[in-house]
């Protein structure tokens, strides 16, 4: 895909591009990449996606790929090595919400709910479609970000705001904001 055909906000660098043009968009229903995806948003908030993009494989390694039932075993020590690791963000704030995330996620599971049937249900069950043309069109936020931080903060997660929830959704296909003369619109407007 040429770089005149992706979305205007992507950069000109490989793995910016990949994203874009491989997983940006594409409906998600696997519990754990939701829960990566949903920390790695929140980790992303004040800051671009690229740099914590070019970090995700770090933080990967560092939050055990994102295992729940690890990160809740985290004590002091775990936290304050984490706070070291240059691979990642290291924001105090940050690192311990993905701990609470972690938590609340499993709550959720105990509870029989899935975070895709919980998250996806909020969103409406299936991809909403936009058909932007410009990047000023783009909302930072919605009603269903704005449903969706409130549940979310409800079952104790932390660091997701409507503006987090949003890039959210756009990043795990609950809405598909290619904007329609890049291929990849059409491509994604097909998957559930």
């Amino acid at each position: 895909m040429s770089k005149l055909q992706r979305c205007a906000w992507v950069r000109p660098d490989p793995l910016y591009e990949a994203y874009h043009d491989e997983e940006w968009g594409v409906p998600v229903h696997d519990d754990r990449v939701l829960f990566e995806m949903l920390n790695l948003e929140g980790a992303q908030a004040g800051l671009s996606w690229y740099i914590v993009l070019k970090k995700r494989d770090s933080y990967r390694a560092a939050f055990d790929g994102f295992d729940p039932e690890k990160i809740v075993r985290y004590n002091p020590r775990k936290i304050e090595s984490l706070l070291q690791n240059e691979g990642i963000v290291r924001n105090r704030l940050k690192v311990e919400a993905t701990i609470s995330n972690a938590r609340a996620y499993l709550a959720l599971r105990e509870k029989g709910t899935t975070l895709d049937g919980f998250l996806w249900s909020l969103a409406g069950g299936k991809p909403l479609q936009n058909r932007w043309t410009a990047m000023g069109q783009v909302p930072a936020k919605t009603p269903v970000s704005d449903a969706m931080s409130k549940a979310l903060k409800a079952q104790g997660f932390k660091f997701i705001g409507t503006t987090i929830c949003y890039a959210f959704m756009q990043a795990v296909g609950m809405v598909n904001d290619h904007f329609v003369d890049c291929p990849r619109h059409e491509a994604v407007r097909k998957l559930r």
